[in-house]
């Protein structure tokens, strides 16, 4: 795991899970140190959490104290020592932030959606030393999440985390957000160096899943968590489902398995390498099917350019779809893993055969 906590705090946490907790908004002095002084008996905890603006989807519904929650927060700061994170939304709400002295900002899902806002407060930030959390978007676009941290860091910010914390989906399902794990795999590939820390209260969007998403962070290596936590979670004037108290969170942090990267028996590790060698064969393999594939669907192509004949014929994808789903099926495999495997492979098959059409090339360049 990546240092999460000197990235943030400027200090090490030592063999702790990073965890960063604290109410979905803060509400009241009263509620926000009552929460704040129960959550430092955590070990793990590196910084509060709390919500000064809260972007909400319909007007109405309670949308953050405002700038008046920063002075509680400046007090509780200054009686416990501990840091303190608030989402930022543009420039105003950044500067407000910069003048009460938070120390660490984060850039919400619905802003990460808009380079505008992205960049209106990585201009802020230009030139200040101030570390920056960028949560996913809401829809599954891995650019835009990219784009808002090559944005900071064009502005001179370094100390940059990403946070997952889950995409939207219209589907149904036991979570609020989608976790999506691939996407921040993925992200992983593009941006090695930029920790990532997961948020398994968006995801789940009910206090009952929190350690299961968590402990599933963990396992695909995720550098800490964010975790939304209450002194009174059914009485929060937002997202009260998925808070949980103190008392909860610690025994939540207690439970959870911090995995080796390589198992230290050797015999383990022989047997690991073993089947890793025997799935790099297995991937040669397909790559030199889809190969040979490639040429069939190039044979196809200039059939029917010879012939006039059309490139996408709906009946024959629906037969594809039916067999790969039913083979699947008798397999144990996941039908909708499979089908969107060959979504792809029918969607280079339509492209190579438009090129051949064409008059192009379909060779790799």
């Amino acid at each position: 795991m990546k240092n999460v906590t000197e990235i943030l705090t400027g200090k090490r946490n030592g063999a702790h899970v990073p965890l960063i907790a604290g109410p979905c908004s803060a509400e009241s002095y009263e509620q926000l140190r009552s929460t704040v002084l129960e959550l430092r008996e955590i070990p793990n905890l590196i910084a509060v959490r709390a919500g000064v603006w809260k972007p909400r989807t319909r007007p109405g519904s309670f949308e953050g104290i405002g700038e008046h929650a920063l002075q509680w927060i400046q007090k509780i700061k200054e009686e416990t020592g501990l840091k303190f994170a608030v989402e930022v939304a543009n420039s105003w709400q950044t500067e407000a932030a910069l003048n009460a002295g938070i120390d660490i900002l984060w850039i919400g899902a619905r802003t990460t959606v808009n380079p505008f806002y992205v960049q209106e407060i990585a201009e802020v930030l230009r030139g200040v030393d101030v570390p920056v959390m960028v949560k996913n978007p809401i829809h599954a676009d891995l650019g835009l999440w990219i784009g808002g941290v090559e944005r900071l860091r064009k502005s001179g910010i370094r100390r940059i985390v990403a946070v997952h914390r889950g995409f939207f989906t219209s589907g149904t399902s036991v979570f609020r957000n989608d976790p999506k794990w691939e996407i921040p795999v993925e992200f992983r590939t593009h941006m090695p160096d930029v920790p990532i820390v997961c948020d398994p209260s968006h995801i789940s969007g009910k206090r009952d899943y929190i350690f299961e998403i968590s402990q599933a962070a963990l396992d695909l290596e995720m550098d800490g968590l964010m975790i939304e936590s209450h002194y009174r979670p059914d009485q929060a004037l937002s997202d009260a489902e998925q808070q949980v108290t103190p008392a909860e969170l610690k025994q939540i942090m207690a439970k959870l398995v911090r995995r080796e990267e390589l198992p230290e028996n050797t015999e383990a590790l022989e047997h690991l390498y073993a089947l890793r060698h025997q799935i790099d064969a297995l991937d040669h393999q397909i790559l030199n099917l889809l190969e040979k594939r490639k040429h069939l669907v190039e044979s196809i192509g200039e059939l029917k350019k010879d012939h006039n004949i059309t490139i996408l014929q709906f009946q024959r994808w629906f037969e594809i779809v039916k067999d790969r789903s039913q083979l699947a099926r008798l397999l144990g495999l996941e039908e909708d893993v499979i089908l969107e495997i060959f979504q792809l492979i029918h969607r280079s098959s339509i492209k190579i055969q438009q090129q051949i059409l064409q008059g192009k090339t379909t060779d790799v360049q």
